[in-house]
């Protein structure tokens, strides 16, 4: 059984005890987490689709981590005009366990 979610603007292939780092979500670590923006859902004998989310599906996760990713270099430049401009950027992210996916019928 696998789902497909989306969170943070993007989406995700997940299954059951799997685990997922998604965009941050304002959780503690240890704490429980439900996603209910669950696009679709294999149960095995079938697809259901969602018209745009399942309804009463939703995934049941626990926070495993919160942080950063390494540092991404940005770098402009315009040739004999003396613009030079460096800035750097780490995108925060929290790590998912995977619990259940949950469909109600």
């Amino acid at each position: 059984m696998y789902a497909i979610i989306a969170s943070g603007g993007k989406q995700y292939k997940i299954s059951e005890g799997n685990k997922v780092r998604l965009e941050y979500i304002t959780a503690a670590e240890g704490e429980g987490v439900q996603l209910k923006d669950v696009l679709m859902v294999d149960t095995g004998q079938g697809a259901i689709v969602g018209t745009p989310f399942v309804k009463g599906a939703y995934v049941q996760g626990k926070v495993v981590a919160q942080g950063k990713d390494d540092k991404v270099t940005v770098f402009k430049y315009k040739r004999r005009k003396d613009y030079k401009v460096k800035k750097g950027h780490r995108q925060s992210y929290t790590e998912l366990l995977i619990e259940k996916i949950i469909l109600e019928a």
